[in-house]
């Protein structure tokens, strides 16, 4: 075959992505199934945020990153106090990770509609007197907490939207304290096993029991009974007003 037909033979062969995997499916990026294995429950598979982590591609921290130099000693050691745990990975693996969420980083920043990070104005339109009476009012949040209590100096603990996210959510990213969810289960054999929660969906019901030990039980086997201080929170999220939120953060505000 001579040159000319060669190249001819080039032009009109379908062109094949060099990113592609078998089977015509996208090839992966690097690191994604590494996040996904390890990060995503809590950060979400996308690095957008999940369960229990933050949205990574608007984190302060991956902006300041260069190479890892920020990254990689936290996702190395953990952060256990915000209930990230630590990684026993080397270095490549560590390098892979890191560069998947940069590149989430990238894709969320060419998308127009990304949401952005919450300023600490947008959350100072709320009236403190208004928020104190429905916190003692319709709210009834005075039922369970108390200014002078567990309320106490919260104001100078939490600001802004972290102070916003515990009021709506104060389960949300307990690090290592236990669930408050106290869990109740009954087996065929009418041994009763208490605890505090440590998972649930439609399958199992699993606890942590007064020695420490991870308990589980098919739902299907057992009868079991969940007591959560935190259900008031959370039917109380199907009645807030935006209004509301604002009014009680502002009162919030004011607890130093």
């Amino acid at each position: 075959m001579n040159l000319k037909h060669a190249l001819a033979l080039i032009v009109l062969l379908p062109a094949v992505p060099l990113a592609q995997a078998p089977g015509g499916r996208e090839a992966e990026p690097p690191g994604q199934s590494l996040f996904a294995a390890r990060c995503g429950f809590c950060h979400g598979r996308d690095a957008a945020g999940g369960e229990s982590g933050p949205d990574l591609t608007i984190s302060p921290l991956v902006a300041k990153d260069v190479g890892g130099d920020t990254l990689i000693p936290v996702i190395r050691d953990g952060r256990v106090d915000k209930g990230m745990p630590a990684f026993a990975l080397g270095a490549s693996d560590l390098d892979a990770i890191v560069a998947f969420i940069h590149d989430q980083k990238k894709k969320a920043d060419l998308n127009p509609g990304r949401r952005r990070s919450v300023d600490l104005a947008d959350l100072q339109t709320g009236n403190a007197e208004a928020g104190k009476a429905y916190f003692n009012g319709a709210g009834g949040c005075a039922r369970c907490h108390a200014p002078g209590g567990d309320l106490a100096g919260v104001a100078t603990r939490l600001k802004g939207l972290a102070l916003m996210q515990r009021m709506l959510d104060p389960g949300r990213n307990r690090g290592q304290k236990p669930n408050p969810a106290i869990v109740a289960v009954t087996t065929r054999s009418g041994e009763t096993v208490t605890g505090h929660l440590a998972y649930r969906d439609e399958f199992t019901i699993a606890l942590t029991d007064d020695s420490g030990w991870y308990r589980s039980w098919p739902t299907g086997q057992v009868r079991f009974s969940v007591d959560d201080p935190l259900d008031a929170h959370r039917a109380q999220l199907g009645k807030y007003t935006d209004r509301d939120m604002h009014d009680v953060l502002a009162y919030l505000q004011t607890l130093r």
